[in-house]
């Protein structure tokens, strides 16, 4: 019955990714066990894991003929939504700032995100320097949530209020994601034939991913096609920094830093873009366009180019361009509230995992190889938007009970993980193993994580 669930999830996300109501191929679901959640977390993330594996297998049967049958572990799926590395003789950074966090207001609660220096620069412009969440808690109980959402967001931070899944329902924004697809796609016109081999053995070997995510969502996705042989250069601007994210998620990928404000620095971005198969970027609704990129201006630079983007909160509705990540999103549209009401707590209970990015980037991951097959078949470019938010929609709605005699994930095992080592700049560390295999084709990586900027502004073989 538990595999049942994620082979018909599955079934369900392919069907909204292509149109096409029947998987491509045979469809295995190995391992046990559920995220401790109130929501079926799990189950969630193994169907998303197993969409991109379907679509790659259909992908892979343009060219051979045949599809090749899926097997996705769920329990590995889930543990790597915690951390895909377990560092040797070292540790990795805190995940999160020791400001940020979920704080009782006057009315209720709110989380102030405030990872990057920039965010906690606003929230500290609003409610005053502090040291600690102990400092700064007094001043957040004088606020009411609203005011305190608004004044942060305001001043261009990132903050979010706790609302139940009833409040958000009711909400404008939650109301704008009620006709949103999960995948929001276009095509474009046909180019070019695309040049890529697809061999079984590394099928995205040749395929240039031009990288432009930042945590958390996005890096999955790349990573996940790294994986598969594609050469993806991740850009970011000088300055951004992940030190708790870099370790788990550039494994890979080559990483550089381009300033878009800086003549030169365009210019080369124009080239690699130009070069590049795939783009990937997480930037809010509208930023690339007045950086001068918008769609149009993807697509003149780089014909049959295929375009997958990510925003927080959707695509339609008054926080189209608002900032949010995972945790801000949970807390908008009930989760973390819905976890408070079962679990009887007094404080919000969030999912234990940042389980909205997971799932959207191997739901990014699935649409980009949609796009390749798309390129292979009508030799059409095409643009698929996905948002945290209508995955949120995607896993409140997802009403089935998959508890019955599944154990609980906790940490992983010595069994999880690859038996050689991985050795980056940081130390030697092992790897989780796959979540997900073809019967030809494993996911397997050539570069170590490295430290972001740590490559030149120009592509390279894997």
């Amino acid at each position: 019955m538990s595999s049942e669930i994620i082979r018909e999830k599955t079934r369900e996300l392919y069907a909204q990714l292509t149109g096409v109501e029947s998987l491509p191929a045979a469809l295995s679901v190995t391992g046990e066990g559920n995220l401790p959640a109130y929501y079926p977390v799990t189950p969630l993330i193994a169907a998303s894991v197993a969409v991109a594996a379907q679509a790659l297998s259909h992908l892979l049967s343009l060219q051979h003929g045949s599809a090749d049958a899926v097997t996705v572990d769920r329990r590995l799926a889930s543990l790597w939504c915690k951390s895909s590395l377990k560092p040797d003789g070292w540790a990795l950074p805190p995940a999160w700032d020791s400001l940020a966090g979920d704080y009782a207001t006057a009315d209720g609660w709110i989380r102030l995100h405030t990872n990057a220096p920039a965010h906690r620069k606003v929230v500290e412009t609003v409610l005053g320097k502090a040291n600690s969440r102990e400092e700064l808690a007094p001043r957040v109980a004088r606020w009411k949530k609203a005011e305190l959402e608004q004044a942060v967001v305001q001043a261009g931070g990132c903050a979010a209020q706790m609302f139940s899944v009833s409040d958000w329902q009711h909400h404008v924004q939650g109301k704008s994601l009620e006709n949103e697809p999960l995948f929001q796609r276009s095509l474009c016109a046909p180019a070019a034939p695309p040049h890529w081999a697809l061999e079984a053995d590394r099928p995205l070997a040749g395929v240039r991913i031009l990288d432009l995510t930042r945590i958390i969502a996005g890096p999955v996705a790349t990573r996940f096609l790294a994986g598969l042989g594609a050469d993806v250069l991740r850009i970011d601007p000088f300055g951004w920094d992940e030190p708790g994210q870099e370790a788990d998620v550039t494994l890979g990928k080559h990483c550089a830093r381009l300033n878009l404000h800086n003549p030169q620095d365009r210019h080369r971005f124009e080239t690699l873009l130009r070069e590049a198969d795939v783009i990937v970027h997480g930037y809010r609704a509208g930023a690339l366009h007045k950086l001068g990129y918008g769609s149009e201006q993807r697509r003149a630079l780089s014909p049959g180019l295929v375009d997958v983007c990510l925003n927080a909160y959707g695509w339609n509705g008054p926080w189209r361009e608002r900032r949010g990540f995972d945790s801000l999103v949970q807390m908008s549209c009930g989760i973390a509230e819905f976890g408070m009401q079962q679990s009887g707590s007094d404080q919000p209970v969030p999912l234990p995992v940042q389980a909205l990015d997971h799932v959207t980037g191997y739901l990014m991951a699935a649409a980009v190889i949609q796009g390749l097959a798309q390129r292979v078949t009508t030799h059409q470019g095409s643009e698929t938007r996905v948002s945290l938010a209508r995955t949120a929609h995607e896993l409140t709605t997802f009403d089935v009970d998959d508890t019955t005699q599944q154990p609980v994930i906790n940490a992983a095992g010595e069994d999880d993980f690859s038996p050689q080592p991985e050795h980056t700049v940081w130390g030697a560390g092992w790897r989780l193993l796959p979540p997900v295999s073809l019967t030809k084709t494993s996911w397997r990586w050539s570069l170590p994580a490295s430290p972001l900027g740590a490559s030149p502004a120009s592509w390279q073989k894997a």
